[in-house]
């Protein structure tokens, strides 16, 4: 494995992830998976971009995910059983690293987002219905301090700090903005970055 993975899989492993905490807020579970991934030397991360034609995040560019079914155990059961149904990416395929902070949505869920390997060379079979796009981003791009802006806005009477990363045609915002720069801050600490960083 990536010396990159296996740093990340420390450092989330030795910490505790942030839970939400809202009293009288009924928010529902969800969660979803961050793949990373390794091609050609490079590592990457995949997102989704969401049909116009779905209820909620129409049109988004989301990491593979979605709200927890009664038949799910855990949030992770429910990442991996969604990766699976969007992407065709069985369970026994992810290698999970670990979890970053829940967060909140103005759809009124919570987030229990993971973090996990997948193969590079994995052929994805999309759900139609789910998936109108498969974005891989390399990592280096992300990084980019050029492609990320941020903008106060008026959430749900409050004032927010909105995220986004802009790649190519494509912005990645909201909740999953949220999730990436969270995992961002986390590997730009990480030795085995800052050695692919300055190659």
């Amino acid at each position: 494995m990536n010396p990159l993975f296996e740093q990340l899989r420390a450092v989330l492993q030795a910490r505790a992830p942030r839970q939400l905490n809202l009293p009288g807020v009924e928010l529902r579970e969800a969660a979803v998976l961050a793949p990373l991934f390794e091609r050609s030397g490079q590592v990457q991360l995949l997102f989704t971009k969401r049909p116009l034609t779905l209820r909620n995040h129409a049109g988004q560019i989301s990491f593979p995910g979605g709200a927890r079914d009664p038949a799910d155990l855990t949030p992770l059961h429910t990442a991996l059983r969604e990766t699976h149904e969007e992407l065709g990416i069985p369970p026994a395929a992810v290698e999970v690293l670990g979890l970053l902070d829940e967060l909140p949505t103005i759809t009124r869920f919570k987030v229990a987002p993971f973090v996990g390997v997948i193969p590079g060379d994995f052929v994805y079979v999309p759900s139609a219905g789910e998936i109108e796009e498969i974005i891989e981003v390399p990592l280096p791009n992300l990084m980019d301090p050029s492609i990320h802006r941020s903008e106060r806005r008026r959430v749900n009477q409050q004032d927010r700090e909105i995220y986004f990363y802009d790649y190519g045609p494509h912005t990645i915002w909201g909740a999953t903005a949220r999730m990436l720069k969270g995992l961002l801050e986390i590997i730009a600490g990480l030795p085995a970055w800052s050695e692919q960083a300055h190659r």
